[in-house]
């Protein structure tokens, strides 16, 4: 896929708080017309939580009681041949996301009159959805090197669906692959190595043919995930613009083979929103990007090649109101820094 050079547009992370999937897709499209992304919503059905969404198919997968396992007293054999078979052959077809599972992506897919520059999509990272999903004697399958594998195959394959499914709509796809749970990446909760976190992000960015973007919301070890393929680093600037920038050399290295920082600069948090306006959030991004510029990258250049979202999904929103108003201040903040540097 060709470079795009982003020019500070906006789009979201993913999460909305709407429960009926067509105003979500309304509000977005509304607001977002240049990258518009479909919204999963949590408050929904407990299938589209984040750790469930993508869950559809896996070996001995059990949701029940708003509780997510591996049971692993079913037969498992027949099921991993399955998937490794799809995985080899990828065949994509065999793991699609429902719409039990995702009703806004259902709804974003039926979408008509949508021109869009690019279509953004998101996928549970292999980190974070292999620390979450446990078998049933609460051991994360992360370290279960059969199950720990699957999934990493199992999530490549819905990331590959989705993205032919986008496709529809702008032939210029973005898939975000999220990792919240990189924040706890080197603390005694997470046993992996940055060798092994590089090699399951890979496998899923090996099925994403367009711009791959991976999205933490908290601090982590930024060379981590700055050291992949990626092509979109999103990070939660409001809170944690501090964080990004002890690693000057690498966002460096990473702006100069084309890379994109997608500033998470509007905060998810209605007390945070009531205090900011577009002209206060435009302060706030030109203080996080100059520690960069102290350190010889362009403002230019961070600028050209930015893109600007929310600090993280607005699923946790408490009213459909206030996510609609970081869309509305996500909006009106791009288009202010565009006038003005672009």
């Amino acid at each position: 896929m060709p470079y795009i050079e982003f020019g500070c547009l906006p789009t979201i992370i993913g999460s909305m708080p709407h429960t009926d999937p067509q105003s979500a897709c309304s509000d977005i499209t509304h607001c977002l017309k240049d990258i518009p992304a479909w919204p999963q919503l949590p408050k929904r059905s407990f299938l589209e939580n984040m750790y469930v969404q993508f869950s559809q198919g896996f070996p001995g997968v059990t949701v029940k009681e708003n509780r997510i396992y591996v049971d692993r007293s079913q037969d498992l054999d027949k099921p991993l041949e399955k998937l490794y078979t799809a995985y080899l052959e990828n065949d994509v077809d065999k793991y699609p996301i429902s719409l039990d599972y995702a009703a806004g992506l259902h709804s974003f897919l039926a979408l008509k009159n949508l021109s869009p520059q690019a279509v953004k999509g998101q996928i549970t990272g292999p980190v974070t959805w292999g620390l979450t999903v446990t078998d049933d004697n609460h051991r994360a399958i992360i370290y279960d090197d059969v199950l720990g594998d699957a999934a990493t195959k199992l999530l490549r394959l819905k990331a590959s669906w989705q993205e032919k499914e986008l496709s529809q709509i702008s032939k210029n796809t973005i898939i975000f692959v999220d990792e919240p749970y990189m924040a706890a990446f080197g603390s005694v909760g997470v046993l992996l190595s940055k060798e092994r976190v590089i090699s399951l992000l890979e496998e899923v960015f090996g099925g994403i043919n367009g711009l791959k973007g991976v999205h933490c919301c908290g601090n982590t070890d930024w060379s981590v995930l700055l050291g992949t393929s990626a092509d979109i680093l999103s990070f939660d600037t409001y809170n944690y613009a501090q964080s990004l920038s002890l690693y000057p050399a690498e966002v460096k290295k990473f702006l100069d083979r084309g890379g994109t920082i997608a500033w998470g600069i509007i905060p998810n948090d209605e007390d945070l929103l009531a205090k900011e306006s577009a002209a206060s959030l435009n302060d706030r991004l030109e203080e996080a990007m100059a520690p960069f510029t102290r350190k010889g990258i362009r403002f230019k250049q961070l600028i050209e090649q930015g893109l600007l979202t929310p600090s993280c999904g607005l699923g946790s929103m408490a009213t459909e109101e206030a996510a609609a108003r970081v869309l509305e201040l996500l909006a009106e903040l791009s288009i202010r820094i565009r006038k003005r540097y672009m």
